[in-house]
């Protein structure tokens, strides 16, 4: 049995609300869930304490014994800082997400290292 972190939706049309559940691999979206480990609301405003609700020591326990988060409940994780920072690029000056589309930071500098401007940012 492979378990999954995993979202279920709720809510009613155009006005999603998620779940972050535990889930079997093979159960439904919404199917039986053993677990909710918190919630996801995309609706509500970006600084808005009821975005985002995780239950983070229950998530620890869940990756410690192997259950694998799907993409999106993996980028929920970077963002409340369980998550690694190799399947996302990140800027290094302002800590944003970036697109494959986007340059990265040393390439807007003309070839100085973001060290180098974040130890001459310190220093004045």
């Amino acid at each position: 049995m492979v378990v999954k972190i995993r979202l279920a939706r709720l809510g009613c049309r155009n006005h999603p609300f998620y779940r972050v559940v535990v889930t079997d691999s093979k159960t439904t979206r919404d199917g039986k869930q053993p677990e909710v480990l918190g919630f996801y609301n995309p609706v509500a405003g970006k600084d808005d304490d009821k975005r985002m609700s995780l239950k983070l020591e229950r998530i620890k326990y869940w990756l410690s014994v192997g259950a694998k988060p799907s993409e999106p409940v993996e980028h929920l994780l970077f963002r409340a800082g369980l998550g690694q920072s190799h399947q996302f690029p990140v800027a290094a000056l302002n800590g944003h997400i970036l697109n494959q589309d986007q340059p990265t930071i040393a390439a807007d500098h003309n070839g100085i290292s973001p060290e180098a401007i974040f130890s001459i940012a310190l220093q004045v």
